[in-house]
């Protein structure tokens, strides 16, 4: 039944973006006023989202946006809610600082701030992911240049909202979307 707030509540399954289990994906777009929220499970296996059957076929190569923007992992144990189930890398600043993520953790990435390559290293159990970028649309920079030729092949890069008319996604080699 259709409400007049009934549009402030948003709860999947997306059906065109089923594979991804994706929760909520809202932004100033759909609410004026509004940051862009990204809210997903994160699964043993990547095969249904990406089409590469393990985590270390794919990474979100390094990039940057125009606004903060804060990553949440959330670990889905009720009786350790703490323990993410999960191990995921994190590289911060242009040296790529490693930073690996087994606990139930919220990161702040500044603005113009470069982060990445993101890696699932394994999922032991799912665990949910929040991302909140702060601004009303996604933007995004990849920086390619950053990345070794060696491992270019898994790595997957967005540029939108920077020079792009249109958001380019580029996947890995080999997966369902490359």
């Amino acid at each position: 039944m259709a409400t007049k707030y009934g549009k402030y509540f948003f709860s999947g399954p997306i059906p065109e973006r089923e594979a991804a289990k994706l929760i909520a994906d809202f932004n100033g777009d759909l609410i004026p006023g509004s940051n862009r929220y990204l809210v997903n499970w994160v699964f043993p296996s990547p095969a249904e989202l990406f089409g590469v059957e393990s985590w270390d076929q794919i990474s979100h190569g390094p990039h940057i946006h125009k606004s903060a923007e804060i990553l949440m992992h959330l670990g889905t144990d009720p009786d350790n809610p703490y323990d993410l189930g999960a191990e995921v890398e994190l590289c911060m600043g242009p040296e790529m600082e490693k930073h690996i993520i087994t606990k139930s953790t919220v990161t702040y990435v500044p603005p113009d701030f470069v982060h990445g390559p993101y890696s699932v290293k394994r999922v032991d159990r799912p665990f949910l992911i929040i991302q909140v970028n702060q601004e009303p649309t996604h933007t995004e920079k990849s920086m390619k240049h950053l990345v070794p030729e060696k491992d270019m092949d898994r790595m997957m890069f967005i540029d939108e909202g920077y020079d792009t008319p249109e958001p380019v996604w580029q996947f890995p080699k080999g997966s369902n979307r490359g």
